[in-house]
């Protein structure tokens, strides 16, 4: 396995106003979308807890809190820190992992326990990426009831529909109308901004909430209880930013930074504080403040124009969750699974069946079975805030491996890992009322990845165990293959070294071999990309057998035919016809036995069901159909 650290920067990524454009569709669409509930779940957390009175410190106390949140974790955190923790331009915890080298870490190991901890936080990812269509939507839909509170009963039913879409739609892919997503979403922070705009010129007093004393003194005035159920609520208003690293790889650390700064913060705090206002002035107007800041003309076109907003969050977290799959399996971390390449000139626009249709399960059931967004506001935030507290800890790991001074290290992140284990332990007041959902779904999620993961290990030994090294396959071929079949036969190897199990099983049962003969060697490097040049590796074992090893990215999909065909344009491999190539596949079946050295044998009988059900290796790896024959082996474990 070839492991390269980091470089800071990215890839071209084309005008920076375009991206820049493009960043709002895709990575803000989430916390575009949060001023639909936020500042109102924080406000009735406030009055909740509070003895019922909505009071202007208490209205003041808690848009300040929102302000300093966006600031603190967003704009410091993620903005101007977490984002400098690139791999070669590419963010996420995937990423991080692969910077940390906690992959291939030995078993008891601290890189080993950082791993476990890095897939509880990829698996927090799925928890979001159920709730987050769940609650905009349904915060959109619910603005009908704003003017006709009649419509409450199909506020749910129209809300399933649209989900239902837009998971129909994923099959389809979505580059036919990613090209709108951005700029629809310039057009909703300008409405936002204009919206807040209007709510703060009736009542400029409300200016007064940007000195953060407002929110330090509302806080301390109330009791602990009191003051960690506001905290929860608050956060409400800074999910979806951790989108702006993951998605950084897309567009690129300046465009996602310039949208932020420019667009994105200053028409959320013009909102936030506009619905303040508007309470200041009206606190009846807290059952839905965002579209009562509207004329009561613009109520039924705002939220028709909430919906299409809050479709595209959807989309950009059914996105991310699809690319963060991508990943995993590229990695090792989750089963093979079928992923469909919905358009061929970008990479990135991918479709997994599975996975789409379990993430839209999920959240189906959190629509129905919450059935408001108040409800569905105790499920929120408690699996994104613990997901950026995992961030902040090894993005301050891979800032010490490189080179940073430990103790600055520990002085900054450190304190912004304060800062999200108190929100993550504010957030953890909501587990009874929902927030044991998106939990519940990660935890699923961390189990089937730990599982996998252990088994892939265990099976690896198994095979080493089983596997000729190389010096036997010669005195194999010169003592008992002296007849060669004409043509090229490739033999998969999931080792670059030893002898494929399949190659062994051929020659022990036909005594006999082709006259070249290529062992094809897949390896996923802890990068992003490899570019074209390094891809293939080629060395003769014998006169006939070369080992042929591709190498690709985590963000890569590892085709073999295309990286033979590009071996053959290189001049690496000659006198081959690719199409006559035969591939030999061997199929494994997993046996659980009590070995000391094993996992529990009902871990390992959940091991053997994800690996019969895991997609093909050659249809994976893209073998041509026709020139397959696959080995059955048993392997225990």
């Amino acid at each position: 396995m070839t492991t390269v650290h980091a470089a800071s920067g990215g890839r071209n990524f084309g005008l920076p106003v375009s991206a820049t454009v493009g960043a709002l569709g895709v990575v803000y669409g989430d916390i575009g979308t949060s001023p639909l509930y936020a500042l109102k779940e924080a406000a009735k957390a406030a009055t909740h807890h509070g003895g019922g009175a909505l009071t202007n410190e208490a209205i003041l106390g808690v848009v300040s809190l929102i302000l300093w949140a966006l600031v603190l974790i967003i704009s410091f955190k993620y903005a101007l820190l977490i984002m400098r923790a690139d791999n070669r331009g590419e963010g996420g915890i995937v990423a991080l992992l692969a910077l940390l080298s906690a992959r291939n870490a030995a078993p008891g190991t601290w890189r080993a326990q950082l791993l476990v901890v890095g897939l509880i936080g990829a698996a927090l990812l799925y928890g979001d990426g159920a709730i987050t269509p769940a609650i905009s939507v349904l915060s959109a839909v619910e603005g009908l009831k704003v003017d006709a509170p009649s419509l409450a009963p199909a506020v749910v039913p129209i809300t399933v529909v649209i989900l239902i879409c837009v998971f129909l739609m994923q099959r389809k892919g979505t580059g036919f109308i990613g090209g709108i997503f951005g700029p629809f979403m310039l057009v909703w922070f300008l409405t936002l901004a204009l919206l807040g705009i209007h709510g703060i010129v009736k009542n400029p007093s409300v200016l007064a909430a940007l000195s953060p004393t407002y929110a330090v003194s509302f806080l301390l005035s109330q009791n602990f209880h009191i003051s960690f159920a506001i905290l929860g609520a608050a956060f409400l208003a800074v999910t979806g930013g951790e989108a702006m690293y993951a998605d950084m790889g897309h567009f690129g650390r300046f465009p996602i930074r310039l949208a932020w700064f420019a667009v994105a913060l200053p028409a959320l705090v013009l909102n936030y504080f506009g619905q303040a206002a508007l309470l200041v002035s009206d606190p009846a107007a807290i059952e839905n403040p965002f579209y009562q800041l509207a004329p009561d003309w613009a109520h039924y076109p705002l939220v028709a124009f909430a919906t299409i907003a809050a479709v595209i969050a959807s989309q950009a977290i059914i996105t991310g969750v699809f690319s963060l799959t991508q990943q995993s399996i590229q990695l090792g971390f989750l089963p093979r699974m079928h992923i469909r390449h919905t358009a061929s000139h970008e990479m990135g626009q991918i479709y997994v069946p599975l996975v789409n249709w379990m993430l839209a399960a999920a959240t189906l059931c959190a629509v129905i079975g919450f059935g408001t967004s108040d409800a569905l506001a105790g499920a929120y935030g408690i699996a994104v805030s613990l997901l950026m507290a995992i961030t902040t800890l090894l993005a301050a790991l891979v800032a010490i491996q490189w080179g940073f001074p430990p103790l600055l290290v520990i002085a900054v992140n450190g304190l912004f890992f304060v800062i999200d284990c108190i929100f993550f332990a504010a957030n953890s007041t909501k587990f009874l009322e929902g927030g044991w959902f998106p939990l519940l779904l990660a935890g699923f999620i961390a189990f089937l990845m730990l599982t996998w993961r252990s088994g892939v290990r265990l099976v690896e030994k198994a095979r080493g165990r089983l596997r000729q090294p190389e010096e036997e396959l010669i005195e194999t071929i010169v003592g008992q293959c002296v007849t060669r079949l004409p043509g090229t036969a490739a033999f998969l190897a999931s080792s670059p070294n030893g002898v494929p199990l399949a190659l062994t099983q051929f020659v022990r049962h036909n005594h006999m071999l082709h006259e070249r003969v290529l062992l094809v060697t897949v390896v996923i490097d802890e990068i992003p990309r490899v570019d074209d040049g390094d891809r293939v590796v080629i060395t003769d074992v014998v006169h006939g057998v070369s080992r042929v090893i591709l190498h690709f990215g985590f963000m890569q999909y590892p085709t073999i035919s295309e990286g033979l065909e590009l071996a053959c344009a290189q001049g690496k491999l000659t006198g081959i016809d690719l199409a006559d190539v035969s591939y030999f596949i061997g199929r494994e079946t997993i046996v659980p036995t009590e070995k000391v050295e094993g996992m529990a044998v009902w871990r390992e009988t959940v091991f053997a069901f994800l690996q019969r059900n895991a997609e093909r290796t050659a249809a994976f790896f893209g073998v041509p159909t026709k020139q397959v024959v696959e080995f059955g082996t048993e392997i225990e474990i």
